[in-house]
């Protein structure tokens, strides 16, 4: 007998297949979000500067600012921290997603082969997955708005930044000025704005998928006759179409959240979530107020780069987590009674 032995003695390939089945939710969202926040990332930063600027600038001038002033490293600036914790924060939102609709499967709760109730288990676990991941997400957020915003808020305190300061010093300021609580500035917005947006996303995207021919089991069947596309396109059409609705529906609580944070790290009088609003939609003077129609209108600034966005996002997240699973379901597993196919 030969002294070599096989290298799956060493690495049972099986046996990592299984595990990557087990924990595929989590390897897929992992996956994909890493190209897709990578993808859209440009544009959000360009979305955030669009809603703190007090000025109507279209956002070609604004890109081609960004790009005079700061270089491409500007539309970047901040990148690790979503690169990282996005894609961990998804990881776990997905698996919360879809362990919860396990559970009203196991128990035949919503369980009707109709649209209804397909999106509200959707929807209900998607509220959950938001409202539970907020806790976690809100402190790197705000320093993601700290880091994409650093030279508008410099700008507010009589400054100008020759280098922006980088990600680690940035939670330093934030912790040194206000504590481990400056951490969650903003976070009753945060936490609303995640549930009831990621509970919309997810009535949304079930919803599609239903009327683009996936049961209530989950199974892809034939597309409707009135869009005759391949069905690996659908979960780009679906996902691309939630993520635009969803956010365009939050869009505006959005704008204040990151309005209330920008004041906040800029050390600026505190404002209430209302009054900010008021502010955005009326202007400062109370004596000469802006026109409801325009001052709604600003509260939708920047809403045509971020569904441009979205549909990079979450079109390129789904297309490549249908890929992930697919591929992870067609690998060589183990059977019940221990048999390899």
């Amino acid at each position: 007998m030969s002294d070599k032995r096989p290298f799956n003695y060493l690495f049972d390939s099986v046996a990592f297949n299984e595990s990557l089945k087990s924990n595929k939710a989590v390897v897929c969202a992992l996956s994909a979000s890493y190209i897709s926040t990578f993808a859209g990332y440009p544009l959000d930063s360009i979305k955030s500067r669009l809603q703190t600027t007090k000025q109507r600038v279209s956002i070609p001038r604004l890109a081609l600012t960004v790009y005079q002033e700061e270089g491409i490293v500007g539309f970047y600036r901040g990148l690790w921290i979503p690169l990282i914790t996005i894609s961990f924060v998804r990881a776990a939102s997905f698996t919360i997603y879809s362990r919860t609709k396990e559970y009203f499967r196991d128990r035949h709760w919503l369980s009707r082969d109709r649209i209804l109730d397909v999106s509200s288990v959707g929807g209900i676990s998607g509220a959950l997955s938001g409202s539970l991941i907020s806790f976690a997400s809100a402190p790197f957020e705000l320093v993601k708005v700290r880091r994409q915003l650093e030279y508008s808020i410099a700008a507010s305190k009589g400054l100008r930044l020759a280098k922006a300061p980088s990600t680690l010093e940035a939670v330093r300021d934030i912790f040194r000025s206000s504590g481990l609580l400056g951490l969650y500035t903003g976070f009753r917005l945060h936490f609303f704005r995640d549930t009831m947006g990621t509970a919309l996303y997810f009535f949304e995207y079930d919803g599609f998928r239903y009327v683009m021919g996936r049961d209530y089991l989950g199974e892809q069947g034939a597309t409707p006759p009135w869009l005759p596309v391949h069905a690996s396109l659908v979960p780009f059409i679906c996902g691309s179409l939630a993520g635009v609705t969803s956010w365009a529906l939050i869009y505006p609580l959005d704008v204040v959240k990151t309005k209330v944070q920008q004041r906040a790290l800029a050390g600026e009088r505190r404002r209430g979530i209302l009054e900010t609003l008021h502010r955005l939609i009326r202007g400062p003077d109370p004596s000469a107020p802006k026109p409801i129609l325009r001052g709604v209108a600003r509260l939708y600034q920047g809403l045509g780069v971020s569904a441009l966005r979205s549909v990079t996002t979450h079109g390129l997240l789904w297309t490549f987590f249908d890929f992930t699973a697919s591929y992870i379901d067609g690998l060589p597993g183990r059977d019940v009674d221990g048999s390899e196919y």
